[in-house]
């Protein structure tokens, strides 16, 4: 018979009360809590907390606290992603995210799910993995929900509600998010103010 926990990271109804995920994201709260208590010159500290707190990837996430999870070890990263200000990833499924993935502020993935069933809603619930590729960056404010995923490279436009997948190498946006265009393979950066050769 499969555990609560097993049940969760499956993708099937589980409990939610059951006291070991309790327990699991009781400590994913205080490890958060600490690790958004503190200041800029504690980078240690910090990193030894996100080293604690991910299933992989802590030892070269750059991080801007206050950052907020409801388990942590289902978090999967890649090297050096970056999450700005206010930052949430449920992850009651896991979230795998590529190397050098950024994450404007308050972005949000959301990997939990709820019955439409109301009774049913009232004590179990299930969740969708979400997978995001390397390169990518998503603006701030984005929501990015259960069951998606974005390919390498693609850029998600600020408060964008993404609700299917996205393809790799494209800019991505709007309410629900679309595809808006193509992006080169390599982009030269935009010429300053006064003009450049």
């Amino acid at each position: 018979m499969s555990t609560e926990w097993e049940k969760m990271l499956k993708g099937e109804l589980y409990d939610p009360f059951d006291p070991e995920l309790v327990r699991a994201r009781n400590r994913a709260r205080d490890l958060c809590q600490g690790l958004n208590a503190t200041r800029e010159e504690q980078q240690e500290e910090r990193r030894r907390i996100l080293r604690e707190l991910f299933g992989r990837g802590g030892d070269t996430v750059w991080m801007q606290p206050p950052f907020f999870c409801d388990y942590g070890t289902n978090i999967e990263l890649g090297e050096r992603v970056f999450f700005n200000f206010n930052c949430v990833v449920l992850d009651v499924c896991r979230v795998r995210i590529g190397d050098y993935t950024l994450f404007g502020p308050g972005v949000q993935i959301l990997t939990p799910m709820h019955p439409m069933n109301a009774e049913l809603r009232r004590c179990e619930e299930y969740g969708k993995p979400i997978e995001i590729g390397a390169d990518v960056w998503v603006g701030g404010g984005a929501l990015i929900l259960p069951g998606v995923r974005i390919g390498s490279r693609a850029v998600i436009g600020a408060g964008s509600v993404v609700t299917r997948d996205v393809p790799d190498g494209v800019f991505a946006a709007g309410n629900p998010c679309r595809v808006i265009r193509g992006l080169p393979e390599s982009e030269s950066p935009p010429a300053s103010a006064e003009g450049s050769a």
